[in-house]
């Protein structure tokens, strides 16, 4: 059987710590811990699970920490997880089985990670990220921020999923000052740099040049497809942001010139349409969506509801506005059988029962 080491970063984790290292101590068989600066116990937590904890002066640089502790593993396969990450049993009995058969040729293991719940702990927004690393194979961390090991050789897709759970909110600035540092530093910024500066601008509202750096980015050829796609989003948000929803429609189906129509872009193309109550017309790319392919092991992000409940609960909303009832709740039914409990959902079921006698 192959050996694991888990490897993470932590700082100020004393409230989420344990809940991850429990149950992952019983499926690796080494634990590398590399402390940033933390004020609380976290290190002393850490410390009840291994004698393999590590201080590391920050210096606002992911990837310089995360690479200072995969560099300790001695194991053959390192495997990597965040403090605020859980594994639930169902998951944890997946990953022992995994290690128990895993193929030693194997470089790379990409995992599901669930990074956003509805109200009944559905899964909404999730990717597939690089999660157990061949150690022989020295594999790198890249980028000061939202840093990333790229998949080579021999790579496998495993049925475990890791969920992101966080109780706290992060350092809301951080991400953004980090690369306000590298522009100002004369930092070569790599094309995936852009995305994500790109993103965290329009996250603080700054939508003037979150549109300038994300449309440099459309621009660079080594940039990832399944981001370019992604700015088309971000960008649409940004130009409905500012009252310019002719450029958001534009950007929109610009998308569609690097790839076949994402279900997510062929939502927001129907939400624009519905906003201007041309609800024929946002049904007919609320149908695209629904017929859109699954591309989740592209490893682009990935929003479920997308391909199935959004675009079935608004094709209800369209269609009724339209006036063809009866096709209405064909979709509302859709919904229903995935949601039943949406208060979407009950509205609607209410309506169809008392005005058109619908069950």
């Amino acid at each position: 059987m192959i050996s694991i080491g888990l490897c993470m970063i932590v700082k100020n984790e004393e409230a989420v710590l344990r809940r991850i290292l429990t149950p992952m101590s019983k499926l690796v068989d080494k634990i590398y811990i590399c402390d940033t600066g933390s004020v609380d116990k976290t290190k002393e937590i850490a410390r009840e699970f291994t004698d393999e904890v590590y201080d590391f002066l920050w210096k606002d640089d992911f990837s310089a920490a995360r690479n200072f502790i995969t560099e300790k593993a001695d194991t053959d396969y390192w495997m990597w997880l965040d403090a605020d990450d859980v594994i639930t049993p169902e998951n944890q009995e997946k990953l022992l089985r995994l290690k128990e058969s895993m193929d030693s040729d194997t470089d790379v293991v990409m995992m599901d990670y669930a990074v956003g719940f509805d109200e009944w702990e559905h899964v909404t927004f999730s990717y597939y990220r690089e999660r157990i690393m061949k150690t022989s194979r020295n594999f790198r961390w890249q980028g000061r921020v939202h840093e990333t090991v790229v998949p080579a050789g021999n790579i496998s897709y495993s049925d475990v999923v890791i969920e992101h759970r966080k109780i706290k909110a992060g350092e809301s600035f951080r991400n953004l000052h980090i690369y306000e540092q590298m522009i100002d530093s004369g930092e070569k910024m790599e094309p995936r740099h852009f995305f994500y500066y790109g993103r965290e601008l329009f996250y603080h509202k700054q939508y003037e040049y979150a549109i300038l750096i994300l449309k440099k980015f459309l621009e660079e050829p080594d940039g990832w497809i399944e981001d370019k796609l992604n700015s088309c989003l971000v960008l649409s948000c940004c130009y409905q942001a500012m009252g310019e929803n002719a450029a958001a429609f534009d950007i929109l189906f610009y998308s569609f010139t690097m790839d076949v129509p994402r279900a997510e872009i062929c939502c927001e193309i129907g939400r624009l349409f519905m906003e201007k109550k041309e609800y024929v017309t946002a049904a007919y790319w609320y149908q695209q969506a629904l017929l859109a392919p699954r591309k989740k092991k592209n490893g682009g992000f990935y929003i479920a509801d997308s391909h199935d409940f959004i675009p079935a609960i608004q094709m209800c909303v369209c269609l009724d506005k339209a006036g063809r009832h009866r096709e209405a709740f064909e979709f509302h039914k859709k919904a229903r059988v995935l949601k039943p409990l949406h208060q979407a959902v009950i509205g609607n079921e209410k309506y169809f029962r008392d005005v058109w006698g619908m069950e």
